[in-house]
């Protein structure tokens, strides 16, 4: 696992310094590589873009394993009409779980396939971008046991709000889940992403994004997993093709007693932009 990180860097590294072969030249009437960062750190932008998400989970379990974890979320959005545009986004997670307890293999696979759904009005509400709509989990679970995820259907309110001023870009985004079918123990999650992205010249940036949740079917003990970090990124393009390169660590100073210390999270983002 160090190995792939080190690939992982080794790849983001050469990226960057092609990027940055190319040069800064674009065509009139483009937008700049800061202009797209700033739209990829927009989760209801009015932007196709298809990112994968690479997550490493340290320390997880009572055996101290790592947990590995793609997630694929295609950003769709649709115009309903001239005011108003419906964000699809939809998360694929692909897991390789490690051992939590005696007599558990590693085993990879599906986990549970998440939607979210915002419709967003195309114009500030009081300089804020907003977006409101339904979270949902479907049970499309692979693995062999309750380390991929609830066999419930879950469904819950989403919101988000951001504002861009300047070169910041900060918001939240906010669910709930709560199950309402199914025979695993009740769904009850609350997850919290503030976001804090600083942009910089020539497409670089600095964001934080820590998935802050609330696990209230667990134990008081057990509820909360509150990541702290961040890391940094770039725009760039390869070829003619525009992409968002970034890398962020983050350590959990609270977490159930199975979760994980650490995490370090590499992400490509396509962007196509309209």
């Amino acid at each position: 696992m160090r190995m792939l990180w080190v690939a992982i860097l080794m790849s983001f590294t050469s990226m960057i310094a092609m990027a940055a072969d190319e040069g800064q030249s674009k065509p009139k009437g483009e937008p700049s590589a800061t202009d797209l960062a700033k739209k990829a750190q927009n989760p209801v932008a009015d932007m196709i873009s298809l990112p994968f998400q690479w997550n490493s989970y340290f320390e997880t379990g009572p055996k101290g394993k790592t947990q590995n974890a793609i997630l694929i979320q295609p950003v769709i959005p649709i115009t309903l009409n001239e005011d108003w545009n419906f964000i699809t986004r939809p998360i694929i997670p692909l897991v390789e779980m490690p051992p939590l307890i005696d007599g558990q293999n590693r085993n990879h696979g599906l986990g549970n396939v998440q939607f979210q759904g915002f419709f967003s009005p195309k114009e500030p509400v009081n300089d804020w971008i907003i977006g409101f709509g339904a979270y949902l989990e479907f049970p499309t679970k692979s693995g062999p046991d309750g380390r991929f995820g609830s066999d419930n259907w879950s469904a819950g309110p989403a919101f988000v709000a951001l504002q861009m001023k300047g070169q910041w870009v900060y918001g939240a985004l906010i669910s709930q889940l709560w199950s309402y079918s199914g025979n695993d123990p009740e769904v009850n999650l609350t997850s919290i992403q503030p976001f804090l992205n600083y942009n910089m010249a020539d497409g670089w940036y600095l964001s934080a994004s820590p998935v802050i949740t609330a696990n209230w079917s667990a134990d008081s003990s057990e509820t909360w997993t509150i990541p702290i970090g961040g890391g940094i990124g770039k725009v760039f393009k390869v070829g003619k093709q525009p992409v968002n390169a970034a890398i962020k660590a983050y350590h959990n100073v609270e977490s159930p007693r199975a979760g994980a210390d650490w995490q370090l999270q590499f992400q490509i983002q396509f962007l196509f932009p309209k």
